[in-house]
């Protein structure tokens, strides 16, 4: 019996950076009435708030929900009907100051142009620094055909990983690349969510579009928890139908 069901938020749950579908807000809120949830994605605190929050009913559901934004560096739990965070492991200046040259140094050497951005490219979040290669309010259709097969970040992240071998450097949603102190990803977030919930890896199963070698998903896969990798939201949806069916199953029987 699985007591927790953990997803990535980009790619998974919505769009980059767009809200939750309506579909996937009574999805979501149909499993958190029978079952505890988490979300990990690489998005900061704000994100969290305008796709998923803004989009699911508030009601006590709410309390079956943990959310951990930068790749697991940060947690909020809800409670007393307000959200409240657990804790964040944010960089340091000396950390911070290192990252952020080490990526203008990685972005200069690679060979390809970005012709406009949208928005600032690289983003301080505290815990996690992250490149997002077209800007960070840059549209979904424009994010979708710039690097569709990872090669372009798969570059830049390899020059990275040769400046920041003491960091985490993971490619994540569909133009971007997490950069958060080492061990500090989403295997980290996962053992906190067995810390905090008292839940066992057994008992989870991790939901993401970014499980392959380098994705920022992929840290999770490597903890051993049971993983469903997805193509997108409307393959999610799928997912947790069949989640739902299977637990309802599990309890009629219990």
């Amino acid at each position: 019996m699985k007591k927790l069901i953990v997803f990535d938020l980009d790619g998974t749950l919505a769009g980059s950076k767009s809200p939750l579908d309506s579909e996937m807000s009574g999805l979501l809120h149909d499993l958190l009435l029978i079952v505890r949830v988490a979300v990990i994605s690489g998005g900061d605190w704000p994100q969290f708030e305008k796709q998923l929050l803004s989009n699911l009913p508030h009601d006590k559901m709410l309390a079956n929900l943990s959310l951990l934004p930068t790749c697991g560096t940060k947690f909020y739990r809800y409670d007393s009907a307000v959200w409240k965070k657990i804790y964040s492991e944010d960089l340091t200046s000396e950390e911070r100051d290192k990252i952020l040259g080490a990526l203008k140094k990685a972005i200069s050497s690679v060979d390809f142009k970005i012709d406009k951005l949208w928005g600032e490219q690289i983003e301080d979040r505290g815990s996690q620094i992250t490149f997002s290669a077209l800007g960070q309010e840059a549209p979904l259709e424009e994010k979708d055909k710039w690097d569709p097969d990872i090669s372009k970040r798969k570059k830049i992240k390899a020059v990275l990983d040769g400046l920041v071998p003491d960091f985490s450097v993971r490619i994540g949603g569909s133009t971007s690349i997490d950069i958060t102190k080492p061990g500090i990803d989403k295997a980290y977030g996962i053992r906190k969510l067995c810390d905090l919930l008292s839940v066992s890896l057994e008992e989870m199963i991790y939901i993401g579009d970014a499980l392959y070698v380098g994705g920022n998903d992929y840290p999770a896969k490597e903890t051993g928890v049971d993983c469903i990798p997805v193509k997108d939201p409307n393959e999610t949806k799928r997912v947790i139908q069949t989640i739902i069916a299977c637990l309802a199953v599990s309890d009629q029987a219990a």
